[in-house]
C-alpha cells in the first residue's frame, strides 16, 4: 500500500460544505457565521436554549507521557469519534486548536494523523479563524496601557520594577524570554525589564477557555493582578479600565470553531492553552456546546494524564460542573517499551524484558484515573504491525489486574472502522452508573498543601521542596485572599517528575516548586517546577524548514 502523509490524506479529501455538518447538529444558518467553504464559527447564544433529549455523556481523551516514539492521543480522539459515529452515536468532537509555535517548531502540525484527522488541515494549523491573534492582541493591549499609564504620570503608583504582565505572541522565540524595553529616550517610554510568553501560555488565553460568555469574560479579565505599586499592593486590570477593550477584540474569539473529521463527524476546534504550562483543554464554551448539541462528546486534555488529565478534572471540570464518564488512555507498545530504556531505533522489536520494565507508566496513570479521581477507564493501544501478540497480551493482563480493559486502536489506517472495538467499549462505559468521582484535592486546603497532594497522589512524590521566592509568593497570594483557588501546574510532559530524563515510573524523588505566578482571571494559581519555561525555543532544525507552499497556494511539509 502506497504510503501518504497525513498532509496527503487530507488533501485528498473531498470535505462537505460547513452547512451540512452544522445542519447534523440542527444549527441553523443564522446561528453559524461562515469562515469560508470548510469552517464556521457558532453563536454562543445557543446555550441559552434547552437540551433537546438527555445529558450527554462525555469522554476524556488522555494518554502516557509522551515520548519520541509516539502515542497518538488526537488521532485516537478523532477516530473513536468516527467509531462512536459508524455505531449511530449523535457525536460531536471537541479539541484544542494548534499553536503556530510547536506547528513551525517540532509537531509540523496537530490536527489527528492518517484517517483519523479534522479537516481543513491545513487552515487548522495555520493561522485558523485568528483566534490566536485575537488573544494576543487582548493580551498585549493590556501590556501598552500598564506602560502608557506609567508614562503619562502614573496615578495608581505602579512600581516599574514590579509590573508582572508580560506581552505574548504566538511563536517559539527564546531571544524575546527576557527584554529590556522602553530604551531611546523619555518620550519611548519607561525604561524596565519585560518579556514574551508564548500565546498558549497568556492568562488571556487561559481565561477565555474558562469563561462562560462575554460577561463574564470581561468581569474576568478585570481581576488580572498586571503589577504591584510601590507600597506593595496589587494593581488589576480593572483598575486600568482595560477588560472592556479587551473582551471586545475577543468578541468573535469566544465562539467556537465548527469544522468535521475526514468521515463528517462535527468537531469544535477552540482555544489551545498548553498542558505543561497552562491547563491543557479546550475551551468551555465549546465542550458544553458539544455538549448541548450531541449525545456523546469525545474530548482530549493535553500530553500525559498527569498533566492534562489533572488538570482538566481539578481545574476545568470543577469550575465548568463536568464530570466524564468515561476515559480513554492512549498508549503504544512502542513507547512503553521507550519507557523501560529501549532507544527509539530499538522500540520496533520484540522486547518483553523493556516492555514490563516501562508498562508501570501506563499503570500509574491507569491507577490516577480509577483510584484518585474515581473514574471508568479503557486503555486504547494504538497498533503498529510489528506489535506481537505476546506484548499484547503482556499489556493486556497488566491492565485488567487493576480492572480495566485494553482494546486495539487502528484509526490512522482505517479511520472510524479501525475504533469500532474501543468505541464499543467506551459506550459499556459510559452506560455504567458510577457516583463516585473525586477531586485530587480540597479547594480548602492551604496552596502548599494542594500542591502537595498533586506531587504525592498524581506524580508519586515523596514530597516538595519551595524555593524561597515560591514560599513567599504562595504566602503573599494567601494573603490576598487567593488561597482558594485551584493549581495549575508547570511540568515536564515527558516524565511523572520534574526531571524530563526520568521515564517510566520513578521512585524516591522530590518535586521543587521554583516560582508561583496568579492567574486571577482564570481563577487559578501557577506553580513552576524545574526549567519549565512560559516561552518556548525552536529545535537545531525546526518543522518551519520543510513547510513550503508552491505557485498554486499548494502547503507541503505540514506533517
Amino acid at each position: 500500500m502506497e504510503f501518504k502523509s497525513d498532509i496527503e490524506i487530507a488533501q485528498a479529501a473531498t470535505p462537505r460544505h460547513i452547512k451540512d455538518i452544522a445542519a447534523k447538529l440542527n444549527l441553523t444558518e443564522d446561528q453559524i457565521e461562515y469562515y469560508g467553504k470548510y469552517k464556521a464559527k457558532v453563536d454562543y447564544s445557543i446555550l441559552k436554549q434547552p437540551k433537546k433529549g438527555d445529558k450527554a455523556k462525555l469522554v476524556l481523551v488522555t494518554a502516557i507521557n509522551p515520548t519520541p516514539a509516539g502515542e497518538g492521543k488526537t488521532t485516537t480522539t478523532v477516530g473513536v469519534g468516527d467509531a462512536l459515529a459508524k455505531l449511530g452515536k449523535n457525536v460531536v468532537i471537541a479539541l484544542r486548536e494548534p499553536s503556530l509555535g510547536p506547528v513551525f517548531g517540532v509537531k509540523g502540525g496537530a490536527a489527528g494523523g492518517g484517517y483519523a484527522q479534522v479537516i481543513p488541515m491545513e487552515d487548522i494549523n495555520l493561522h485558523f479563524t485568528g483566534d490566536f491573534h485575537a488573544i494576543g492582541a487582548a493580551n498585549n493591549l493590556l501590556a501598552a496601557m500598564i506602560d502608557n499609564h506609567i508614562y503619562q504620570g502614573n496615578e495608581l503608583n505602579i512600581d516599574p520594577r514590579r509590573v508582572i504582565w508580560r506581552r505574548c505572541v504566538d511563536m517559539n522565540d527564546r531571544q524575546l524570554r527576557n527584554v529590556v524595553d522602553g530604551l531611546g529616550g523619555k518620550a519611548q517610554g519607561y525604561v524596565r525589564e519585560d518579556g514574551f510568553d508564548i500565546t498558549v501560555a497568556s492568562e488571556v488565553m487561559a481565561t477565555l477557555c474558562l469563561a462562560s460568555d462575554l460577561q463574564d469574560l470581561k468581569e474576568r479579565f478585570s481581576k488580572i493582578l498586571v503589577a504591584y505599586t510601590r507600597d506593595g499592593k496589587p494593581v488589576t486590570a480593572g483598575q486600568l479600565k482595560a477588560q472592556g477593550a479587551m473582551t471586545a477584540l475577543l468578541k468573535d474569539a469566544l465562539k467556537p470553531n465548527l469544522v468535521q473529521t475526514l468521515e463528517g463527524t462535527p468537531a469544535f476546534i477552540h482555544g489551545g492553552p498548553f498542558a505543561n504550562i497552562a491547563h491543557g483543554c479546550n475551551s468551555v464554551m465549546a465542550t458544553k456546546m458539544a455538549m448541548h448539541l450531541g449525545d456523546y462528546v469525545v474530548t482530549e486534555a493535553g500530553f500525559g494524564a498527569d498533566l492534562g488529565a489533572e488538570k482538566f478534572i481539578d481545574i476545568k471540570c470543577r469550575l465548568a460542573g463536568l464530570k466524564p464518564d468515561a476515559v480513554i488512555i492512549v498508549a503504544t507498545i512502542k513507547a512503553l517499551k521507550y519507557n523501560g530504556g529501549v532507544p527509539k531505533a530499538e522500540v520496533g522489536k520484540e522486547n518483553l524484558e523493556a516492555l514490563e520494565k516501562g508498562l508501570p507508566n501506563l499503570l500509574k496513570h491507569v491507577e490516577n484515573i480509577t483510584k484518585v479521581f474515581h473514574l471508568p477507564a479503557v486503555v486504547a493501544l494504538n497498533r503498529f504491525v510489528n506489535d506481537t501478540d505476546a506484548e499484547i497480551e503482556l499489556v493486556t493482563r497488566k491492565c485488567k489486574e487493576l480492572g480495566v480493559n485494553v482494546k486495539m486502536s487502528e484509526v490512522w489506517g482505517k479511520g472510524g472502522e479501525g475504533g469500532i472495538e474501543l468505541a464499543e467499549e467506551v459506550v459499556r462505559l459510559c452506560e455504567q452508573k458510577n457516583d463516585d468521582f473525586q477531586f485530587c484535592y480540597d479547594l480548602d486546603m492551604p496552596l502548599k498543601e494542594k500542591i502537595e497532594t498533586i506531587a504525592k497522589r498524581i506524580y508519586g512524590a515523596d514530597g516538595v521542596d519551595f524555593a524561597a521566592a515560591a514560599a513567599n509568593e504562595l504566602a503573599n497570594l494567601e494573603n490576598l485572599g487567593y488561597g482558594k483557588l485551584p493549581i495549575c501546574m508547570a511540568k515536564t510532559q515527558y516524565s511523572l517528575t520534574d526531571n524530563e530524563k526520568l521515564l517510566g515510573r520513578p521512585t524516591g524523588f522530590r518535586i521543587t516548586i521554583r516560582q508561583v505566578t496568579l492567574s486571577a482571571a482564570a481563577g487559578f494559581v501557577v506553580a513552576i517546577t524545574g526549567a519549565i519555561m512560559k516561552m518556548p525555543g525552536l529545535p537545531k532544525v525546526p518543522s518551519a524548514e520543510k513547510i513550503d507552499i508552491d505557485n498554486d497556494g499548494k502547503i507541503v511539509g505540514l506533517f
